[in-house]
């Protein structure tokens, strides 16, 4: 029995989640002719999955044509109805694919009758805000053609506009643990009515130590042969392993690697340079060079302090996101980083993971990360959607133990050379 005959038969094995689809009628003033995308060898089109055409047109409206490895691996499994645990970095399209499959499953089934206000069809858990924020915004440019709720309950958001916004019915929820367990515990929230669960950056979750607080919630919703569930992690640790097999129910595993292979938008770079020169090296290339949207990371919060205050005083147009700076301000810098009106954000890894920013020409490692695997998070954020973007790293003294770990892990060399002429 092939692979794809044992998850169609482990999917009709259990308890069924969705119906045979009904033929639909096209909507008047669009139709898939508006969306030509022609078929490729080796790669799969939305096309290929049959999705309800509000969801096509919003796809089309949203400039995708051809899916990502993780969403075409994913929808080839949860369209039909099964769990999936999938390992996938930020950046790789994984945001969609789980979206996708909800919407795609709400606008065949409608919503049931007698669903109580707060009491939510789909739970999108997430470790921190900023990500919670991107699902939900994600969430409702894909639903802008249907009749689909979405809403968020997060900490540090203003408390009674998120309690209004449960007094609706709610078709998906996008949460954080500890504002949703309050939320819950007043009886706002009601989570025994979700059909969908998902599970956002597993591993992040428990470093952040958030799993005693999800396993509370994931204890509210139906059991897991009542309810489908997507676990999406960076790593597959152990511990991670673990848990997925406590919440779900004969998963999928899809692993998608992010490596220096497949990396091909991304123009890698190493400047070889003393840690005395950093400083002057990073004014130089962001006052002279002409860099549109540039992210640099740096691997200690004083450390990026301290870059924020040394870019103001040059002139560049910056701002910093880390664990200290208040959660209004991190959203008010991130929309205007997206904005164009911040040209520069220097971030902490904590604090970068999960962001979604378009057009991010430029990721500067001014020390690289501890973590190799920080390495492929950190250049992640540029070269997305077939645009081509540069990553730059300075290696000094202090990185050079760093190097080798991080080319083991992208099994690949990285090519080192000194800074252009001029820049020191």
């Amino acid at each position: 029995m092939s692979e794809s005959e044992q998850t169609t038969a482990s999917a009709q094995n259990r308890k069924p989640k969705r119906r045979r689809r009904k033929p639909r009628r096209r909507q008047s003033n669009w139709d898939l002719r508006q969306f030509q995308v022609p078929a490729v060898a080796g790669k799969w089109r939305f096309h290929d999955f049959d999705l309800p055409l509000p969801l096509m047109r919003a796809i089309h409206a949203q400039g995708f044509e051809y899916c990502t490895p993780i969403q075409s691996e994913a929808l080839r499994h949860t369209l039909l109805g099964g769990d999936i645990v999938g390992k996938a970095q930020t950046g790789t399209g994984k945001t969609a694919a789980f979206l996708i499959s909800v919407m795609a499953y709400f606008l065949e089934e409608p919503t049931p009758d007698g669903q109580k206000s707060g009491a939510p069809r789909a739970l999108i858990i997430a470790p921190t805000r900023e990500l919670a924020l991107q699902i939900e915004k994600d969430a409702k440019a894909l639903a802008r053609f249907t009749q689909l709720n979405v809403a968020s309950v997060v900490g540090g958001m203003d408390y009674q506009k998120q309690r209004e916004s449960l007094g609706k019915k709610i078709d998906i929820l996008v949460a954080t643990p500890g504002r949703l367990l309050d939320f819950h515990q007043k009886r706002d929230i009601d989570l025994s009515e979700v059909e969908v669960l998902v599970l956002d950056e597993a591993d992040r979750m428990l470093s952040m130590g958030f799993i005693p607080d999800v396993k509370r919630i994931i204890r509210y919703t139906p059991k897991k042969e009542e309810r489908q569930t997507f676990l999406f992690s960076a790593t597959f640790t152990d511990d991670i392993l673990s848990l997925a097999s406590q919440w779900t129910l004969d998963p999928a595993h899809v692993e998608i690697e992010v490596t220096v292979e497949n990396q091909a938008d991304i123009d890698q770079r190493v400047y070889l340079v003393s840690d005395d020169d950093k400083q002057r090296l990073l004014v130089n290339l962001l006052t002279q060079e002409s860099f549109e949207r540039v992210m640099v990371f740096g691997n200690r919060r004083d450390l990026v302090r301290k870059l924020d205050d040394l870019l103001k005083k040059a002139g560049v147009s910056v701002a910093m996101l880390s664990g200290d700076v208040p959660q209004n301000q991190r959203i008010k810098t991130l929309e205007c980083f997206r904005e164009g009106e911040i040209q520069v954000l220097v971030a902490t890894d904590v604090a970068g993971r999960g962001i979604h920013i378009e057009d991010v020409s430029h990721v500067i490692n001014y020390t690289l990360p501890e973590d190799p695997e920080d390495y492929v998070h950190r250049i992640g954020r540029t070269g997305r959607a077939g645009a081509k973007g540069i990553s730059i790293s300075f290696v000094g003294e202090e990185d050079a133990f760093s190097l080798p770990e991080i080319e083991r892990y992208i099994n690949g060399k990285l090519p080192c050379e000194h800074p252009p002429e001029g820049m020191l």
